[in-house]
């Protein structure tokens, strides 16, 4: 009865004792497993985090590569395009006993595109490919005796062609013969500017000089300006001028021939060789215009400064030749072109050379004619055909 007493007593203790205590642990359990779990997310988050950051982190390092690649890429563009005219040029160089690279911007020249050579009249009508004995460089000529107007070369000189600055010949014609004062002072004014080929002049706007002084530069070397002053100051101005070359050509029997102003600008002032010839043999009677074509050097004093004019024509300061009369033209149009009276052998010869290519070339047919005629005495050049010729 004792012991039945005890064990209930104590069966009583162990639930009352265990009872409390169950809600506790199961707490404490909930408690370390909710602990438990949280430093398992942790340890997850952490680890998730930490690839994260490290994935990050290498694209961080990728971008900053691509941004360093991508940097000096656009450096590169910029040095490149910093300049059109400019390119790398890489450099090894010694610095202490060690090797080093550079790259160093240095300009070149760009390459400028070829442009077609502008052909002239003579070439476009295909006169260029005319074959001749003496193998001419010009697309015309014509050599005559001028006490017997025989012809002794003849080269298309039946075609009318642009004759540039040979037009200042017939100028000369007719300042000379309209009996004008060469003692008066012209004026250069905004009207004699060029504005037909833009060409340059040494002789400013407001510049005064003689009509003989403008005569002579105009004649020796070809100054526009003063061909163009000498046409406006004729009566009735520039267009009765150039009525006056168109009258006096056509008076020389120069039926090719034909003018549009003073200075030979204009492409439109045109003639054959044949009619050139004439107007040659008829300038040569007037001694002052053989001496104002023929100086080699000449100064002028427009508004008081000194300036020195010199021949276009550098045969006529060539001892082997005697030059009586003589005139050169040039324009894209017309090529070089040059006229001239000379004696050869104590022959008075007159030769006519149009659209020549090369700025000495029509000198150098000169001297071919001139060799020829010195050491052949010929009567006629056989082998080039003569066009036919008017009475």
């Amino acid at each position: 009865m004792g012991k039945s007493a005890l064990v209930v007593f104590l069966s009583l203790f162990l639930v009352l004792a265990i009872a409390p205590a169950t809600p506790a642990l199961a707490e404490a359990k909930h408690v370390s497993a909710k602990k438990n779990t949280k430093k398992t997310a942790a340890k997850t988050t952490a680890k998730t985090a930490s690839k994260a950051t490290g994935k990050k982190t290498a694209a961080a390092g990728g971008s900053r590569k691509h941004q360093v690649i991508a940097a000096r890429g656009h450096k590169q563009g910029s040095i490149a395009s910093f300049d059109k005219n400019e390119k790398l040029v890489k450099k090894v160089v010694m610095v202490h006993g060690r090797r080093k690279v550079t790259y160093q911007r240095v300009a070149f020249a760009p390459v400028v595109p070829a442009l077609p050579p502008v052909l002239s009249a003579g070439e476009q009508a295909g006169l260029n490919l005319t074959r001749d004995p003496l193998e001419l460089k010009s697309s015309v000529a014509l050599v005559l005796d001028q006490n017997s107007s025989e012809v002794l070369l003849d080269k298309n000189s039946q075609v009318a062609l642009p004759i540039a600055s040979l037009t200042k010949l017939m100028t000369s014609m007719v300042v000379v013969e309209s009996k004008q004062d060469m003692n008066e002072v012209l004026s250069v004014t905004d009207d004699d500017i060029d504005r037909e080929k833009h060409s340059s002049s040494r002789l400013r706007i407001g510049s005064q000089l003689t009509r003989a002084d403008m005569l002579h530069i105009a004649l020796m070397s070809s100054e526009n300006r003063a061909a163009s002053a000498l046409g406006r100051n004729y009566p009735g101005g520039l267009p009765a001028f150039v009525a006056a070359m168109n009258a006096k050509a056509k008076a020389l029997g120069m039926t090719e021939t034909h003018y549009v102003d003073s200075t030979g600008l204009s492409h439109l002032n045109v003639a054959s060789a044949r009619d050139l010839s004439r107007l040659v043999m008829a300038a040569y009677q007037h001694p002052i215009i053989r001496q104002y074509s023929t100086d080699s050097k000449y100064v002028v004093e427009p508004g008081g400064r000194s300036l020195q004019y010199s021949t276009s024509n550098h045969l006529v300061e060539n001892p082997e030749w005697q030059i009586g009369l003589q005139k050169t033209g040039y324009i894209n149009e017309a090529g070089r072109c040059m006229v001239m009276q000379t004696t050869i052998d104590g022959r008075q010869i007159v030769m006519v050379f149009l659209d020549s290519r090369g700025k000495y070339s029509r000198q150098a047919d000169a001297d071919r004619v001139r060799r020829w005629l010195a050491e052949a005495h010929p009567s006629t050049l056989t082998g080039v055909k003569v066009a036919d010729r008017q009475s």
